[in-house]
């Protein structure tokens, strides 16, 4: 199995070809989950435009780090935190100095790998990030057709729709979400108990 430990921009459609990705290529992937004070949960619709799960709701926001060398920090893994402040901007429009890198809470890792169509896939080593911040947003269109703020209780009758109605829901969203995020989401004002940088939960 061969890693890419960060992307070069030319890289990303390479690596997301199935055919690739079951030679056991991965990658390194970054999570964010973003909530307000008010404890809502922010999802995403993704563009129709992108390559891997088109139209699929899913967390806040994920992305690459870049191989550059603010993101290739690893101290205090500051280089996923810059990679997905950057990604919140690129996406959601949220301006960095709403989201200060001290503000994000690394809490542990997920190994997972998924088809998207047959042709395109991703198999990820995941970053899991938890952000805590009443944010502007200004989404970018060609990234996001939609968003939504759920409470607990939202996202469970959401999920449970999308069983029976022809909402679709990324993989490794449903994944977290069925494993971890309530527990983490019942513990915003104590995630530090939770935060685990050693170990890499295999979700295959």
């Amino acid at each position: 199995m061969k890693m890419i430990n960060k992307l070069e921009p030319t890289q990303k459609r390479i690596v997301i070809e199935w055919k690739t990705l079951i030679k056991g290529f991965f990658t390194e992937h970054l999570a964010s989950f973003s909530s307000t004070l008010k404890k809502e949960l922010l999802l995403q619709q993704r563009s129709d435009a992108k390559i891997t799960f088109p139209g699929y709701w899913t967390n806040t926001c994920c992305s690459h780090p870049l191989s550059v060398e603010d993101e290739l920090d690893v101290q205090d893994n500051i280089g996923v935190k810059r990679a997905a402040r950057r990604k919140l901007q690129h996406e959601l429009g949220i301006k960095p100095e709403q989201v200060p890198l001290e503000a994000f809470d690394y809490l542990t890792r997920i190994h997972y790998k998924a088809t998207s169509d047959g042709q395109w896939g991703e198999h990820e080593i995941d970053y899991i990030l938890f952000l805590q911040q009443d944010v502007d947003l200004d989404l970018n269109t060609n990234e996001i057709q939609n968003i939504k703020f759920v409470t607990q209780d939202q996202l469970r009758n959401f999920i449970e729709r999308s069983k029976l109605d022809d909402i679709k829901i990324t993989p490794w969203f449903s994944l977290i979400t069925e494993r971890f995020l309530y527990t983490w989401w019942n513990n915003l004002h104590n995630l530090d108990a939770f935060k685990d940088h050693i170990s890499v939960h295999r979700m295959l």
